[in-house]
């Protein structure tokens, strides 16, 4: 047989006679490498370490820390949780079980409805599995022969997915031990790798997400090679659901969601507080960079969405009514409006670039089971604008854009990386013009000096966008602000503009967010700061607390003077013991308390608590007011 040349990541090549697998490569390498490794890219492709290479073929071999090593891991870790539900309740039936970011999940139909003491009795079960020490095998069969296969195992929910692939399709299959399951691949060679792990929670999800198809039991878990990461994971976890908005909101009296709108968030006081002071910073900030702030109505009339290309692309996510006999639309995006608006005016090339503003509030169809607090609702308050530029504009504008972005999230404390979202299978305009585009988001970027990731085929369908994922304190991800560069939307409109020659040109646009929306903004935020809002955004700044009633009046009296600087006050006048008064503040998560006795009115001073830092002691009032106007005005 001739010699396969294998070439790895380094550039060296290695040479083999006749078949090898890419086992054999890493123990070629090193013994101990070929026992960390979980798979590799052969390629380009992810695969097991099985795989046969049979020609010349480029190798990168994968730890659980490469990109792709831990999803093979984890998809091998949700086999074994379905073999384990399989022996335990035998007439269950099989959905889906993919590796997801921090885990796996698995869709499960069975009469049982599972507690979580189940997974506990599952968990076990796991165990006995991996210490068989059994090797996924691979097998395969043509589609005729798969269905008449997955009907003797009684697996309806395989045989739709099949039915769904094309004639003469050939169809995977992996079998470990006494389990079979349809499945693409690839896996670990033996479950006995998976030793740290945890199912961390049971939750229903529809059939293929369609909340007209069966609901099925979802169980959530997570593996991970080391024991100590699995720990620290789950530390994680449980400081997350410390965070939780939702429970936060609550404690907070900041939202509360009901039955009678679900997915429609109602903001108490507090909440709207902090809604208006987040607002006023990305107000000041935009007015300092030239926008205009514009407003266009919820409801318009159904043929601007045909215009538009959202009625082909986005229907499904829309609500409708009728008004005076004809059809309109209740908006699931700004953007028409702002084509409206732009259209009501004549503009030459001097005006360009032209910034429109807009906290627009825009409602979308989420399924109900989709539905999460703040994070996922159905009435969303973008933080959007259209800028209207000259094509030799849009670089340096993006640059503006992001530098916006960066400013703003440096406030708030988060990290962020950048993907760049490239051309969707569904899309409006020629390649040409979303080569154009990628290249222009691309090099943006690029000339700043920051790093980014491509996003492959995950573009908006009028463009290339560039998204922006803030880490939070904790370590998790949130996608927020986006960039989108859209040559569509103003040919759609025919806008123009009068250049340099007296005639009219097409200008080039850019649809954007910061903070993404409202709502998911401030439920990122009480999470990311565990409810202890900064005090420039704290909806009680400052918390009065008289020892008793004889100190009420001099307590209103400091109230007064704090409110005059601009600060947020609650004054608290119960006939309560200072202790309990204390605690209470602390338990809304109010910034400072100020503690007022005899000595403290005798003295003109305050006493000064501070709810992370403890007893700071007696300034005078003065003092203090100057310490926190400053504070609240440098955002610290």
């Amino acid at each position: 047989m001739a010699n396969i040349k294998v070439t790895l990541p380094d550039g060296s090549i290695r040479e083999y006679d006749g078949k090898i697998t890419v086992m054999d490569v890493a123990k070629d390498i090193s013994e101990g490498l070929a026992r960390v490794i979980v798979g590799a890219e052969l390629n380009g492709e992810v695969v097991g370490v099985q795989e046969t290479i049979d020609r010349d073929s480029k190798l990168n071999l994968l730890k659980f820390d490469d990109d792709g090593g831990a999803d093979i891991f984890r998809h091998t870790s949700a086999h074994i949780l379905a073999q384990a539900v399989k022996r335990l309740f035998p007439n269950t039936k099989l959905a889906i079980g993919p590796a997801i970011r921090d885990g796996f999940y698995y869709d499960f139909d069975t009469d049982h409805r599972f507690t979580p003491d189940d997974l506990e009795k599952i968990e076990a079960e796991m165990k006995k599995i991996i210490k068989e020490d059994l090797g996924p095998e691979r097998f395969i069969k043509v589609r005729e022969e798969a269905l008449e296969y997955l009907q003797e195992l009684g697996e309806d929910y395989k045989i739709e997915l099949v039915k769904d692939l094309p004639e003469g399709v050939e169809i995977s299959f992996y079998q470990q031990g006494d389990f079979v399951d349809l499945c693409k691949g690839p896996h670990l060679s033996t479950t006995k790798k998976v030793k740290a792990f945890k199912l961390t929670s049971i939750a229903g999800a529809y059939w293929r997400g369609d909340e007209k198809r069966p609901m099925l039991q979802r169980i959530y878990g997570t593996s991970f090679e080391k024991k100590k990461d699995l720990d620290e994971y789950l530390e994680r976890l449980e400081e997350a659901k410390k965070r939780d908005h939702r429970k936060l909101g609550r404690e907070l009296d900041l939202f509360s969601m009901h039955g009678e709108g679900p997915g429609f968030p109602f903001f108490h006081a507090k909440g709207m507080t902090l809604w208006h002071t987040l607002e006023g910073f990305w107000r000041e900030e935009h007015n300092k960079r030239g926008y205009y702030e514009i407003k266009t109505p919820i409801i318009l009339n159904e043929q601007l969405w045909h215009q538009s290309g959202h009625w082909d692309h986005y229907k499904e996510n829309m609500y409708f009514t009728n008004i005076d006999d004809s059809d309109y639309a209740i908006k699931p995006m700004n953007c028409p409006g702002a084509m409206l608006v732009y259209k009501s005016n004549m503009y030459s090339y001097r005006d360009l670039p032209l910034k429109m503003a807009e906290l627009g509030l825009v409602h979308r169809h989420e399924l109900a089971g989709a539905l999460h607090g703040l994070m996922r609702v159905r009435s969303i308050t973008q933080d959007d604008a259209h800028i209207f530029m000259l094509p030799e504009q849009v670089k340096d504008e993006l640059k503006k854009v992001i530098e916006l972005a960066d400013y703003m999230y440096k406030v708030f404390n988060f990290k962020y990386h950048i993907e760049l979202s490239t051309k969707p299978e569904k899309a409006m305009g020629t390649d040409e013009q979303w080569e154009m585009a990628t290249n222009a988001l691309r090099e943006a970027v690029e000339e700043m000096g920051i790093k980014y990731i491509i996003n492959e085929g995950d573009g908006a369908f009028y463009g290339p966008k560039l998204d922006f994922h803030l880490e939070d304190s904790i370590g998790r991800t949130w996608q927020c602000a986006t960039i989108q560069l859209d040559f569509q939307m103003p040919e759609r409109f025919d806008l123009t503009y009068v250049g340099k020659d007296n005639e009219k040109h097409r200008p080039v646009m850019i649809h954007r967010t910061i903070l993404g929306s409202m709502e998911r903004f401030i439920g990122v935020l009480i999470e990311h700061y565990a409810g202890k809002f900064p005090v420039w955004l704290s909806p009680v700044q400052v918390s009065i607390l008289p020892i008793s009633d004889k100190y009420n009046d001099y307590g209103y009296e400091v109230a007064d003077m704090l409110k005059a600087k601009g600060v947020r006050v609650q004054v608290d006048t119960r006939s309560e013991k200072i202790g309990y008064k204390i605690r209470e503040a602390q338990l809304a998560r109010n910034p400072y308390m100020l503690i007022i006795g005899e000595k403290e009115i005798q003295e003109e001073k305050v006493s000064v608590r501070h709810r992370d830092k403890g007893d700071i002691g007696a300034v005078k009032l003065e003092e203090f007011l100057q310490k926190i106007a400053e504070e609240i005005k440098e955002k610290n």
